[in-house]
């Protein structure tokens, strides 16, 4: 096994510049996971494994189970704490090969339930939102007009490794909405303008995908102009938005609910 000491060694400044920079992610076409439980998720995932990186003074190289393909390489605690974004964590970090998220790749069912994100910015929301689609276990995300790299570490930790577990495709709003409209798929859009219906009264057992504007402006005119069926969910306090996550939670896991989990 490969040892490394020097936190000026070319694969530690390597995987550095993949934790800190999206640049260097889409260059070298990498990223970084931290964390056994993420790693093991990426793998069940089909993500492609190059180096694990652990450090011995808080993992077992002996515990990894793992293919013989991936190379393993130690690390000194120097070395460690430079690159871990999770302080006092588990001692793993991964080196791992980005995948293409093109929507003609996803496999979606005969009467799917999809969830459209449009530019999100904020890799914490984008996160907790990949969190809430695997505990629903819906179709697919689809991400529009991609704002936040899906491979910046701080979607990946607040997401606890579900970028992993959910079927994610990439696009121009363009490019999902004729997707969608290629499935069939009614289309509900989450707005507060133009008279849209409360969302506890829509029927969702029929293909169905909803989509949520990002943090800041809500959904674009893009959106708002295709899309035919327009939803909202009752505010009575003195705000009239919720995080992205929330608005998720409640209308993935009603159309969940009306369709009996």
């Amino acid at each position: 096994m490969k040892k490394i000491t020097s936190t000026q060694n070319h694969l530690v400044k390597l995987v550095a510049s993949l934790r800190d920079k999206s640049k260097s992610r889409q260059e070298k076409n990498q990223f970084l996971i931290e964390g056994k439980r993420e790693i093991y998720l990426s793998i069940n995932g089909g993500y492609e494994i190059e180096k694990i990186l652990v450090y011995k003074g808080l993992c077992k190289v002996s515990d990894l189970k793992v293919s013989k393909d991936i190379e393993i390489v130690e690390i000194s605690k120097e070395i460690f704490e430079k690159l871990s974004y999770r302080k006092g964590f588990d001692g793993l970090l991964a080196l791992a090969n980005k995948k293409k998220h093109s929507l003609f790749n996803l496999s979606i069912s005969d009467n799917p339930l999809i969830l459209v994100v449009e530019n999100i910015e904020k890799p914490g929301n984008l996160g907790a939102v990949l969190r809430t689609c695997d505990a629903a276990k819906i179709d697919a995300v689809l991400i529009a007009d991609q704002g936040v790299d899906i491979y910046n570490s701080n979607v990946i930790r607040s997401s606890v490794g579900c970028i992993f577990t959910n079927q994610i495709g990439i696009g121009s709003s363009k490019e999902i909405f004729d997707y969608l409209q290629t499935k069939n798929v009614n289309i509900y859009a989450a707005v507060l303008q133009e008279k849209p219906s409360s969302y506890h009264s829509v029927d969702y057992n029929k293909p169905t995908a909803f989509v949520l504007g990002n943090e800041t402006e809500g959904l674009s005119s893009f959106w708002r102009n295709e899309s035919k069926k327009k939803i909202m969910i009752p505010m009575q306090g003195k705000i009239d938005s919720m995080n992205i996550s929330v608005s998720a939670a409640i209308l993935i896991f009603e159309a969940k609910r009306q369709r009996g989990f």
